[in-house]
């Protein structure tokens, strides 16, 4: 389906056209001055010089071949050459019917859908998730949500932080706990037991314990290298107790994801390459990619055209250890040779935009990546406290994720249950949900790379540019149509009005920019570009809301209108927040 700007662009570049100019001139833009028009063209001000005439004369010639054009209910001529333009209900009407009765609101679909791979989560094993892991998920489900929307393949990835040091710290510190583990017992040759020896609440206590203590203890470090030695070289009974640390932890990570409505379709970890990356190695080494600098292996990433100094990219250290670098190469290998994508995304903190700048330059020129894949690193901010600080729990420490879910769910219920007829159950279980657009929306309605403010108050609030307030537009919208339907009202085969009131007519406006936005928001990658497009929706239904008497409408063709648009509206708006990973109940 044609996009409406596109339409109006046709329509007036034939009257250009018709006027003895090029069609090319007609071009329409939403209009800067709603007070003045709703649309405009500049065509007739780049058309002067090539044509060699005043612009309004050009514009005045165009305006009375618009004057007959049914599209148009006004088009003058503005000096220096302005054309002002209103499209007339019944055209907007038409186009609007058009898109509600499509599956996808007049989007079109791929012919040759893209497939994508993303990179988002990104916690470690054995320890929480906190603050600091919001954004990566959030933002990399939306963007995952909005590719699959948009009618291409999508393939979500936690990537695990679960190889490495962390994991011979926990393993060592359990040695010493726990000592009688058969786990360290090198001549056990049983069934290792079914149950795992700790909690994932044991686990959390021992990561930051060990980490701290291998830093004041020698010994202690040099054990827990040896742990991690043993594991990677695949001793049995480390080997079954590091399946026992991932099997806990990953439990609860998938307990906390689910309350962010976040889900992976692949729980692959660092771990998952290891037995590629010697391999990967001796290639680069073979084709002369790779090389010793100051004993380590590294590859030259450097570029003529770079303004700016890119060190080379580090394959293992000069004791022959991997790296991030190491573990991110080998998996964009095993990803190109096992989904073979057409685009990967990474999602991670913006400071890591060199790394990725240097791992994606070294995938390209070791060819462990297709020429034609697009490697893609969004980097976004950090989330704040009302100090501009990183959010901070009261005494000090990083907050976990699960703490901030729970304070923002509490909020939530008190609001609820303030002045509404609601048993606790209820009121818990719509908390929940109007606290998940809090949290999403307070965070995606940002550019992914701007720094945030997570301000409780604000994002729970029902009043502004926030979660709950849209959620409260849609209930809203539902409420008027649950009434309509419980008085006899019929909801199919229903038109809008073709001569809607000013309101009426300015939904529809923004209705009509669906298409155009969601194709926007995919290819920048931008799920603030729905939120935008969102708020400004249930702002235009609010106005229309206010200003209309929908169900006390006597005309009875006239609400019927009314009524298709609100389930248009709805709809799209369910389409926006399914996008951006919640949703909104039937009551508020």
């Amino acid at each position: 389906m044609k996009k409406f700007l596109d339409l109006l662009s046709e329509e007036v570049g034939k009257a250009f056209e018709k006027a003895g100019y090029g069609a090319e001139l007609g071009k329409v833009t939403v209009s800067n001055r709603p007070d003045l028009c709703e649309y405009q063209c500049n065509g007739s001000l780049a058309g002067a010089k090539a044509y060699h005439k005043a612009p309004v004369a050009i514009a005045n010639e165009v305006v009375e071949i618009l004057k007959e054009n049914p599209a148009f209910s006004k088009a003058e001529a503005v000096p220096p050459g302005f054309l002002n333009l209103n499209v007339s209900g019944e055209f907007i009407a038409d186009y609007v019917n058009e898109m509600a009765a499509d599956a996808k609101f007049g989007l079109d679909m791929p012919k040759e859908p893209k497939h994508y791979m993303i990179d988002y989560g990104g916690p470690n094993v054995a320890k929480p998730l906190h603050v600091g892991h919001l954004r990566s998920a959030v933002i990399g489900e939306s963007v995952k949500r909005i590719i699959r929307y948009m009618g291409h393949d999508c393939i979500g990835d936690i990537h695990l932080g679960d190889w490495g040091l962390q994991m011979g710290l926990v393993i060592a510190e359990l040695k010493v706990r726990k000592p009688e583990l058969v786990y360290f017992d090198d001549s056990f040759n049983g069934e290792y037991p079914a149950e795992a020896p700790f909690t994932v609440s044991d686990l959390e206590e021992i990561y930051p314990f060990a980490s701290a203590k291998s830093k004041e203890d020698a010994a202690f470090k040099e054990e827990a290298m040896l742990c991690t030695f043993k594991l990677q070289n695949g001793v049995k009974g480390y080997r079954a107790l590091w399946n026992k640390i991932c099997e806990v932890s990953v439990a609860d990570l998938k307990k906390n994801y689910n309350k962010l409505n976040v889900e992976f379709d692949l729980w692959k970890g660092e771990s998952d390459v290891h037995d590629v990356i010697p391999g990967m190695v001796d290639y680069m080494k073979k084709e002369g990619y790779a090389y010793l600098s100051d004993g380590a292996l590294v590859v030259d990433v450097k570029e003529d055209t770079d303004t700016k100094e890119i060190p080379p990219c580090m394959i293992l250290k000069s004791d022959g250890a991997s790296l991030y670098n190491t573990t991110d190469l080998a998996t964009l290998m095993v990803r190109t040779k096992d989904y073979n994508p057409d685009e990967i995304i990474y999602l991670t903190d913006k400071r890591q935009d060199l790394y990725f700048e240097q791992v994606f330059r070294a995938a390209r020129k070791t060819k462990i990546v297709k020429e034609d894949t697009t490697l893609v690193h969004i980097g976004f901010g950090t989330v704040n406290g009302k100090d501009g600080k990183p959010f901070k729990t009261r005494d000090g420490g990083v907050m976990r994720l699960e703490y901030l879910i729970r304070d923002i769910n509490d909020t939530m219920y008190e609001k609820i249950r303030t002045g509404r007829d609601m048993n606790e159950e209820e009121a818990r279980e719509v908390a929940e949900i109007v606290a998940l657009s809090a949290i999403k929306y307070g965070d995606l309605s940002n550019q992914a790379s701007k720094d945030y403010i997570f301000d409780i108050d604000r994002f729970t609030s029902f009043e502004g540019d926030t979660g709950p307030y849209l959620l409260y537009t849609v209930v809203r919208i539902k409420s008027i149509l649950a009434k309509y339907m419980a008085e006899g009202g019929i909801a199919t085969g229903l038109k809008l009005n073709a001569d809607p009131n000013e309101s009426e007519k300015a939904l529809m406006m923004k209705i009509t920019g669906f298409n155009t936005m969601m194709e926007t928001a995919l290819n920048e990658l931008a799920p603030h570009k729905v939120c935008a497009y969102l708020y400004d929706l249930a702002n235009a239904f609010n106005s229309f809301y206010h200003e209309t008497k929908i169900l006390t409408e006597e005309d009875e063709t006239r609400k019927k209108g009314y009524i298709a648009l609100l389930m248009l509206t709805k709809n799209i708006a369910e389409g926006c927040m399914e996008c951006l990973g919640f949703s909104a109940p039937e009551r508020m």
